[in-house]
């Protein structure tokens, strides 16, 4: 059987990630409260989830949504709900194999703000109905579904 060639046999090294996405009622339906990302050498300009991180080593995804709402928008008590996991792939990058975890919440404590202002040149309170432009590709796919009511427990991107 063949494999990809690397010295790790032709297995890849997987990275997981936790998002967090704040949700809330609005004027115009169903909010979510994104971030723009800047200086982070990945999807800068793009909107993004408020929230999220790479899960670390001895690291529950549920912690680490936890840790990164913490330490990027500074609440606490997130009330959170699993939404779905993400396998996606690059095909250019060897190592950019990666398992998403998605959370929302409708309850947490204190005020969303910004704590990374390098990473983060803003939060917004948008509409699921009408996205900002450009959201990173494959957190649009999970907030559409959100918009849609067709989320499911697994799904891929990027395959």
């Amino acid at each position: 059987m063949s494999s990809p060639s690397g010295a790790d046999g032709g297995r890849f090294v997987l990275v997981p990630a936790s998002y967090v996405y704040l949700l809330r009622d609005g004027i115009s339906g169903q909010e979510v409260l994104l971030q723009k990302r800047q200086h982070t050498g990945y999807m800068d300009g793009h909107w993004a989830a408020a929230a999220a991180g790479h899960v670390e080593r001895g690291e529950t995804a549920l912690a680490a949504a936890r840790r990164e709402a913490a330490e990027e928008i500074g609440i606490t008590e997130v009330a959170l709900s699993f939404v779905t996991s993400m396998q996606r792939t690059r095909h250019d990058l060897a190592i950019d194999e990666r398992v998403d975890f998605f959370f929302t919440a409708r309850t947490w404590s204190g005020e969303p703000r910004i704590l990374e202002p390098t990473k983060c040149s803003e939060l917004r309170w948008c509409s699921l109905a009408a996205l900002p432009d450009p959201v990173v590709p494959h957190e649009r796919a999970v907030l559409v579904s959100l918009r849609d009511h067709t989320t499911s427990p697994y799904r891929t991107f990027g395959f």
